[in-house]
């Protein structure tokens, strides 16, 4: 069974689910991917899933607890527990995302580079890198805002430019716009 609810943030509001074992999404709302499949409508909700919207669960406090030390604009000192539905590579790709540190950025070529070096593979495609960063279901905890373009610009944000800048900008980020 799924618990969501909705968080209030400055940069608008942010759908939040989680199952028994840990957060499996987090969402600006309308974004690219909204719900992941899970939320009533969704086209990949599972057979049987139930919502309890609003209910209240030790994963959605710790999780709130998060963002309002994030957007207070301090450095949150823990991550939720976690269950992230997706492949082996997109796995991957968001194990390594969670290593970026608050307040830097890397770009898809380094991360296609680090898991070439880690599959022992000569190289990795950075578009499909970047495919498993925007479907990271949940956003600015899995920090696929900090991923930039080779060049050091902005490129993609499920969540819109708008919202990768202003992420950013509260992290004091160095990048390019």
């Amino acid at each position: 069974m799924y618990s969501i609810c909705h968080y209030n943030s400055p940069l608008g509001g942010i759908t939040l689910a989680c199952d028994e074992e840990g957060l499996t999404g987090l969402w600006f709302d309308g974004q690219k991917y909204f719900g992941g499949g899970i939320l009533k409508g969704g086209a990949k909700k599972e057979q049987g899933a139930e919502e309890k919207e609003g209910k209240s669960s030790p994963v959605l406090e710790q999780t709130v607890k998060w963002l309002d030390l994030y957007f207070s604009g301090r450095k949150p000192d823990f991550t939720p527990p976690l269950h992230l539905a997706g492949s082996e590579f997109r796995h991957a790709v968001w194990e390594m995302l969670l290593k970026i540190p608050y307040g830097q950025t890397t770009t898809y070529k380094e991360l296609a580079g680090r898991i070439a070096e880690q599959r022992g593979i000569k190289t990795m495609s950075a578009q499909a890198v970047g495919g498993a960063v925007g479907h990271n279901p949940v956003s600015i905890i899995v920090p696929c805002h900090r991923v930039l373009g080779t060049d050091g610009s902005l490129t993609g944000y499920a969540g819109g430019i708008d919202k990768k800048i202003s992420l950013l900008t509260l992290e004091k980020a160095v990048f390019t716009r």
